[in-house]
């Protein structure tokens, strides 16, 4: 199992690689870019433009922004002298540029450009750690804004994901179980009709009629109500905003699960050995749970994986729609603004986890039938 574990890891490098290549480039080829963002005001100059671009790091060419964002820049801009200067990029020389790289244009308080001393490089880039800063919310650290939304997005993930699987589960047994009557038709006809709702609608629906302009009986958004000391309360005292969400994203996990565990219960049923556990005398309860459940159970482990991922990702239309300040809200506002740190910090956080999500399928298989061997 170990061997099995380090094997899959060790293959996972390139792919993520290639991930990393892929995201970096589409990202770029996107139009318009983070300084037409932060300069949208008409009187802006190119010459104030341009500093801005140089600032953000925004105007090299895309190989050299892509090896500064993966193994940062201290290796490029060196003090040799100790005088407190960039010695230069010997990248940037080779490619022809003119300008002076010790030195960059930014804006003075009077909105004047000036040539400041580049210092030395303290961009250490991913591959040690530093998902670098920030273009929009104060040059801040990539990584701590992150693990800020991260106990959102996990109070929300799991919730969705317990109440998917603590209800699709017995659906699908129970469906399996009375194949062809009312209940498994009703079932089967309600799990086609959420999955194909989309999410921004049902939630909208819900706010609208379990929300203030409806029934006012759930919080119609926020993960709490609004405090002076910027926190929230315990998770128990604040379950009415937890609802509307939650139910929301695990419609999806509710119908996928009890289709999936209906299709597995039925092959299971009619094996040997739920036969022979009938002829004991088992109960039915006792046949259907502990004999057929375990074993229909494996093909959820497929699905449960990458359901994981899901958990840490944050459902981002979701968390939107209920202003809900998690991952997801968080990726849709930096796709919109253009934010490369945390768009690619976020997406190399995805690609982990669903890596890690297939694998953790793999040892479930082994736990959950223990005559599946990984070698």
């Amino acid at each position: 199992m170990i061997k099995y574990i380090v094997r899959r890891l060790l293959q996972a490098i390139p792919t993520l690689f290639g991930i990393s290549v892929l995201s970096y480039m589409l990202m770029l080829a996107a139009p318009g870019g983070p300084v037409a963002a932060l300069t949208f005001a008409p009187n802006i100059t190119p010459a104030e433009r341009e500093a801005l671009a140089e600032r953000l790091g925004v105007n090299d060419p895309p190989f050299v922004q892509y090896l500064r964002w993966l193994a940062g820049d201290d290796w490029m801009r060196w003090d040799s002298d100790g005088d407190g200067l960039s010695d230069g990029s010997f990248l940037i020389p080779l490619m022809g540029t003119a300008r002076d790289n010790r030195y960059q244009p930014i804006l003075d308080d009077n909105g004047e450009v000036v040539m400041e001393p580049l210092p030395p490089g303290t961009n250490y880039g991913i591959l040690r750690g530093d998902f670098g800063r920030s273009f929009y919310q104060g040059r801040r650290q990539v990584l701590p804004i992150i693990l800020e939304r991260l106990g959102p997005t996990l109070e929300l993930g799991v919730a969705s994901l317990f109440m998917g699987l603590a209800i699709g589960v017995p659906i699908g047994i129970l469906a399996a179980v009375g194949r062809g009557g009312i209940f498994d038709n009703f079932t089967r006809v309600s799990a086609v009709v959420f999955n194909a709702l989309p999410v921004f609608w049902l939630g909208l629906l819900l706010i609208l009629i379990f929300g203030g302009n409806g029934l006012d009986l759930l919080p119609m958004g926020n993960r709490c109500e609004a405090v002076l000391s910027g926190g929230c309360p315990p998770i128990y005292q604040r379950l009415e905003y937890l609802i509307l969400p939650t139910f929301t994203i695990a419609t999806g996990g509710i119908a996928g699960f009890s289709r999936f565990m209906r299709a597995s219960m039925l092959d299971v049923i009619s094996q040997d050995y739920m036969r022979t556990a009938k002829s004991k005398g088992l109960s039915s309860r006792a046949v259907w749970f502990q004999h057929g459940a375990r074993n229909a159970l494996i093909p959820i482990a497929t699905f449960l994986g990458p359901a994981l991922t899901g958990v840490l990702t944050g459902a981002a239309i979701t968390e939107t729609i209920f202003a809900w300040p998690g991952l997801g809200r968080l990726v849709v506002n930096s796709v919109t603004q253009q934010d490369y740190p945390i768009v690619m910090a976020t997406t190399m956080f995805v690609a982990i986890l669903t890596i890690l999500g297939y694998i953790l399928s793999d040892i479930m298989y082994a736990w959950i039938d223990p005559r599946i061997r990984l070698s």
